[in-house]
């Protein structure tokens, strides 16, 4: 998929978008796009697990990291979840984007689709090419028929189970003005 021509339209639908050629250098740009001392949250996202994203953001100083898989128990990790509306900055990724820049997203219990739509003041979104998809109808089979059934087993559950997990769909077409960054990289990661 041409990741240049996603980016171009991505910009013209209100979202600021990036390219670069590695992960790493994905990783890099986002932290170049955060102020040190902004207040940081994540979702659930094996992208930024693979990019190696998450394991920086842990490691640094600069940041006021907000991470649910820091919680003693359910009730704080709801509690960090909720805070992770209201932060400077919420990184994650997209199940898919079509190259004509509409994003879709598939969520179980909402926190990530929430802190997308509204709530913290700039979201910054990796994505491999793998996520790129030629149409919008696309991007939603590909969160329903890739990403789903990948989470599902992730969270212990069968393939076909990924129903489950299909709570919240959501279809991003404009990017509230710049306010969702997307770096997109062209090396394969997350589901």
């Amino acid at each position: 998929m041409d990741l240049k021509k996603t980016a171009e339209a991505l910009n013209k639908n209100g979202f600021e978008a990036f390219v670069t050629d590695t992960a790493s250098q994905a990783v890099e740009k986002a932290f170049s796009l955060i102020p040190e001392g902004s207040s940081v949250g994540f979702g659930g996202s094996m992208t930024l697990e693979e990019t190696g994203f998450i394991k920086k953001l842990r490691s640094s100083t600069a940041y006021k990291v907000l991470d649910r898989d820091s919680a003693k128990d359910s009730a704080e990790r709801v509690q960090i979840m909720r805070q992770c509306l209201t932060a400077d900055f919420f990184v994650t990724s997209f199940n898919g984007i079509s190259e004509t820049g509409v994003a879709v997203n598939i969520d179980g219990n909402g926190n990530r689709v929430a802190a997308i739509t509204f709530g913290p003041k700039n979201v910054i979104v990796l994505a491999g090419k793998n996520k790129i998809t030629s149409t919008e109808e696309e991007a939603l089979l590909r969160a329903r028929n890739t990403a789903a059934p990948k989470n599902a087993v992730r969270f212990g559950k069968k393939p076909e189970e990924a129903d489950s997990l299909c709570n919240i769909i959501q279809t991003l077409r404009r990017g509230g003005n710049g306010r969702i960054k997307v770096i997109l990289f062209n090396e394969e990661a997350g589901y």
